[in-house]
């Protein structure tokens, strides 16, 4: 990006001279604007954190309970120096956030990670129009593609009943904060749901910010055959039901959800069944989402960021690739 622009990259990350500020850092800096709880994305030992206030909460819970902290809600400006910053909706998971800042007239946008399919917990994505837009491009390829979350609800719940025609617990593996909380709101009015003890933990302290997060019950060395059997566990990794005395005597059948599922299946990290769902846009919405900024000036980064801006110029637009 050119040395000028209200954002430049650092060994550190994202900086904004301007406001004295980082978007996501990835080393120690004196203050951090993070545009979500994920840990590739809020790192420790930064001396302040500015947020969104869902996700301050899950930072204080991921990261440390004395961390430097400023809640903020959706479209509320904080200047700093010069700048004017503000969050917006990114879809992604809880609490997660765009980031929009201004100056002397020039908008920049930080799409941090974001979908724009429906989540049962998430505030939906909200299009901003800037004259800089940086956007993730984690399925930046025309093959990714994604399906409802009513073929995705079905597709599990048929899984799940041939497994229990044959005495057989299913377990779905997801990352403990995001996809767990969005599989729970579309699946606890279909089936009995047990998660692990990470996922519980989250879910707690999600529920303690004020967000209502179906009940479900917890794994547990008590935990008894007809339950697992009956039910749906989610759980972040297969070490979650392996000392559990009912998982060995009735089994279990461990699938993965995620968009790799889509194409790649050795990416399922040795699961049986694979569900096409993600929490990042598809090449679909990346494009809508990119058209709607109306950026004269657009910015690739994680992911298929070469593959995006080669096609992006091709249609006579301005693109480069960030390589954080």
């Amino acid at each position: 990006m050119a040395s000028s622009g209200l954002l430049t990259l650092t060994d550190r990350g994202l900086f904004c001279e301007r406001g004295n500020f980082y978007i996501d850092p990835v080393r120690s800096v004196e203050r951090a604007v993070i545009t979500h709880a994920h840990s590739d994305h809020a790192r420790p030992g930064m001396r302040h954190y500015l947020a969104h206030r869902h996700t301050v909460r899950l930072l204080l819970h991921r990261i440390s309970r004395s961390i430097s902290t400023q809640s903020v809600e959706y479209g509320e400006v904080v200047k700093m120096n010069d700048v004017s910053v503000s969050l917006f909706p990114a879809g992604h998971m809880i609490g997660s956030s765009q980031v929009r800042v201004e100056a002397g007239g020039e908008v920049w946008v930080v799409s941090g990670d974001y979908k724009r399919q429906p989540d049962p917990y998430a505030a939906p994505f909200h299009p901003l129009r800037c004259d800089t837009f940086i956007t993730e491009s984690t399925f930046g390829l025309p093959i990714y593609h994604w399906p409802s979350d009513d073929e995705v609800v079905a597709a599990i719940l048929r899984w799940h009943r041939a497994n229990t025609a044959c005495g057989v617990a299913s377990a779905v593996q997801v990352y403990s904060l995001g996809k767990a909380q969005r599989l729970i709101g579309l699946l606890a009015h279909h089936v009995p749901l047990t998660v692990s003890p990470g996922i519980h933990a989250a879910n707690e302290c999600i529920r303690a910010s004020g967000i209502s997060v179906a009940e479900t019950s917890i794994l547990s060395h008590s935990i008894s055959q007809e339950t697992l059997i009956r039910g749906l566990i989610l759980a972040s990794g297969a070490r979650d039901l392996q000392d559990l005395p009912a998982a060995r005597s009735v089994g279990v059948d461990m699938a993965f959800a995620s968009g790799w599922t889509a194409t790649e299946p050795g990416r399922r990290r040795n699961a049986g069944a694979g569900f096409v769902m993600s929490d990042h846009v598809d090449w679909d919405d990346l494009h809508k989402a990119i058209s709607e900024t109306e950026a004269e000036h657009i910015v690739v980064t994680h992911g298929f960021a070469s593959e995006v801006v080669q096609y992006l110029r091709e249609q006579g637009r301005s693109a480069e690739v960030l390589a954080i």
